[in-house]
């Protein structure tokens, strides 16, 4: 779905950027579990093992994961050609290999990049998971040189999407919604939760999505409260609160929608909560476009929770990006600074709660050259059964 020149335009937008701030190299970690950044860059995800690019501000990026199976896995998939092992990217209780592997560790790696010659400045991408043990032999290989974090030149690279991007991104929403639909119209008094979830689940892999966005969950009753939870046995009761988080992925890219729904009748405090929640979406989604500020969004919601007597209970603010991850930036509050630009594609996400009972509407749009191009609409309204 996106040819393999735009990977090698992927690589050049982040060699600009590095040139930009001064580095000489950046080091990309991915694990299975976050794999966005090796994805974007190689089309390659881990199993196991771990993965990597060593990217030079100049020349060739290369690949890097752990074990022979990892390497077959990668000269399948990878956009990178140049694809080494390193001895410390395999899985936390590794075999010792029958096969020989021809193993490249930090040093000879820069040697090989480089020839002798000065690097100053090293940023990591995926810095916050990037495993002591293989930080050492960075270390170790570049001397005296300064190690930044560079987490946000990725991030910034990713933020604008391509319209290959897009149409995947269309397809992992369309996926999503038909999912959310499924569950909500299976869902009955006396089913549990993972029942519901279960459900969503089997219509997402029916229509070719290759997994969840982020571990899915259907909550209820006191579980709600939680922002984040995992479905559980617990039966659904009338007239209680469900909410349902969804999400599926698709050749890599993450789709997702949040709907609450009551069999029977909403109590008042859930359905002062609904109605809140649907307004302050619906402004977000109003009021976000190209050339926008995000903190003027961000302005809007925090005085619409400010007028029902929410605000304290807000955790961030109405929307976030998204692609390769779920949450990926950026983030549409009053701290990141940031103008809204075309082909940015955010999750409007907008997460409330009394302190006993919360909820979450969620869903995707697409940032146009004259505004938004909604990717999920089903049921945007007090749902009930």
């Amino acid at each position: 779905m996106i040819p393999k020149e735009e990977y090698r335009k992927r690589i050049e937008n982040v060699q600009k950027e590095m040139k930009e701030r001064g580095l000489d190299l950046i080091i990309v970690y991915s694990s299975e579990c976050e794999s966005a950044n090796s994805r974007y860059l190689a089309d390659f995800w881990p199993f196991f093992d771990f993965a990597g690019a060593a990217i030079p501000a100049q020349g060739k990026a290369l690949l890097l994961t752990g074990g022979p199976e990892s390497l077959e896995f990668a000269e399948e998939f990878s956009k990178i050609d140049n694809i080494r092992v390193h001895p410390m990217f395999v899985e936390t209780s590794a075999p010792e290999w029958v096969p020989k592997v021809n193993e490249i560790n930090f040093s000879d790696l820069i040697a090989e990049l480089f020839r002798g010659q000065k690097i100053s400045k090293v940023g990591l991408a995926g810095s916050n998971i990037f495993p002591n043990p293989i930080f050492e032999d960075l270390k170790k290989a570049i001397g005296r040189a300064e190690i930044v974090p560079a987490d946000d030149l990725l991030l910034k690279v990713r933020s604008v999407k391509s319209e290959n991007e897009i149409q995947l991104l269309e397809e992992a929403y369309r996926i999503t919604e038909e999912s959310v639909k499924a569950a909500l119209e299976y869902a009955e008094v006396g089913m549990t939760e993972w029942e519901i979830e279960a459900k969503a689940r089997c219509v997402m892999y029916s229509m070719g999505a290759e997994g969840t966005s982020y571990p899915i969950w259907v909550c209820s009753g006191p579980n709600t409260r939680l922002s984040l939870c995992r479905s559980t046995d617990k039966k659904i009761e009338r007239n209680e609160l469900v909410q349902m988080s969804i999400g599926a992925k698709y050749k890599g890219y993450c789709g997702n929608m949040c709907r609450p729904f009551v069999i029977g009748s909403p109590p008042d405090g859930v359905r002062k909560l609904m109605e809140v929640g649907l307004e302050a979406e619906e402004k977000a989604i109003r009021n976000i476009g190209p050339g926008v500020k995000a903190a003027e969004v961000y302005r809007i919601f925090s005085e619409i929770l400010g007028k029902y007597g929410y605000g304290e209970f807000a955790l961030y603010g109405p929307a976030h990006g998204t692609g390769m991850q779920e949450c990926e930036g950026p983030w549409v509050d009053d701290k990141t600074g940031i103008t809204i630009q075309p082909n940015m594609v955010f999750n409007v996400d907008i997460w409330l709660s009394d302190g006993e009972t919360g909820l979450r509407y969620e869903d995707g749009i697409v940032v146009t050259e004259t505004g938004v191009r909604e990717l999920t609409t089903y049921r945007r309204e007090i749902i009930t059964k």
